[in-house]
């Protein structure tokens, strides 16, 4: 499974600051480490960033490439910031996050994914907004992709779709949609890979029980055939997980969700843990801050 690295983000304290600041020595060693961790992607995440963006992702690339040979992700909604980046980038192709589905982000982002020869993820966020279910995601990835694929020529393997996670505190049912969804990707998008914001998942729980959260959701997604996701680069474990090093976890979580009997007691603490955790994620249990507890 692919790991992009999501940390180089203009909402950190410290990277924000270096970036508004042009200060590329943090944001290097931070490239370095992300490298060093095993991540497959570096995003590039630089916001809106309005009227500097062109100036911003023109002077980010190079000094990223400058000190890893890792592909990147170019992270920004202002879309001379991504052509900017793209012509910028010198060592790998370019992956552009993202390209929603609505007409006037497809028209101004897969002619210059089909200029550059870039891959891209194709966000499932349609003219309304969040898709309600499975059926919506499926909709809005067939006109994504036949676009892409039929209107621009773009290789299938090029593209990277993002059914959107959402907060396991908010909406346990979109989970579900998305795991749906995952089942049909292969028939509805042959070809195409897959990607996820996977720490969307445990945004707004306490930060202690965020990692479980985001190595659960990785189990059941990868069991799905996720692709790939954009993830901590500091959480290890996580990796290790993506990385197949822990079969016994996933077998447990596998369970859950099958709706296999399982005995608590023959389990260890860590164990027990990821299947409270599945529990949750799949709306076996009910949220709240307190489900290791109980």
């Amino acid at each position: 499974m692919k790991l992009i690295g999501e940390n180089l983000n203009i909402m950190s304290k410290k990277y924000g600051a270096a970036l508004k600041a042009k200060e590329a020595k943090p944001l290097q060693e931070l490239a370095i480490e992300q490298a060093k961790f095993g991540m497959d992607y570096i995003d590039l995440n630089i916001g809106p960033a309005g009227k500097m963006g062109e100036e911003l992702m023109t002077w980010l690339v190079p000094a990223i490439e400058e000190v890893v040979d890792v592909p990147l992700a170019l992270d920004t909604s202002n879309v001379k910031a991504i052509e900017a980046g793209l012509k910028a980038c010198k060592k790998n192709r370019p992956l552009i996050n993202s390209i929603m589905v609505r007409p006037e982000r497809m028209e101004a982002l897969l002619p210059l994914a089909a200029k550059y020869d870039a891959e891209f993820v194709g966000l499932l966020w349609g003219p309304e907004g969040m898709p309600r279910d499975e059926n919506e995601r499926g909709a809005l990835c067939a006109e994504l992709v036949f676009k892409a694929t039929g209107e621009f020529g773009i290789n299938p393997e090029r593209i990277f779709i993002d059914p959107i996670q959402t907060p396991v505190n908010v909406q346990q049912i979109q989970i579900m949609s998305v795991i749906e969804f995952m089942k049909m990707l292969g028939d509805i998008a042959p070809g195409c890979r897959s990607t996820i914001g996977l720490s969307n998942v445990s945004n707004g729980p306490p930060d202690h029980l965020r990692p479980i959260l985001n190595q659960v959701m990785l189990i059941i997604l990868k069991r799905h055939g996720m692709y790939s996701a954009i993830v901590d680069t500091y959480d290890t474990k996580l990796h290790e997980i993506a990385r197949g090093k822990h079969p016994n976890l996933e077998t447990l979580v596998h369970k859950v969700e099958d709706g296999e009997s399982i005995d608590m007691g023959s389990l260890t603490s860590e164990e027990r843990d990821f299947v409270k955790s599945a529990k949750v994620i799949l709306g076996q249990t009910l949220y709240s801050d307190s489900w290791l507890e109980i």
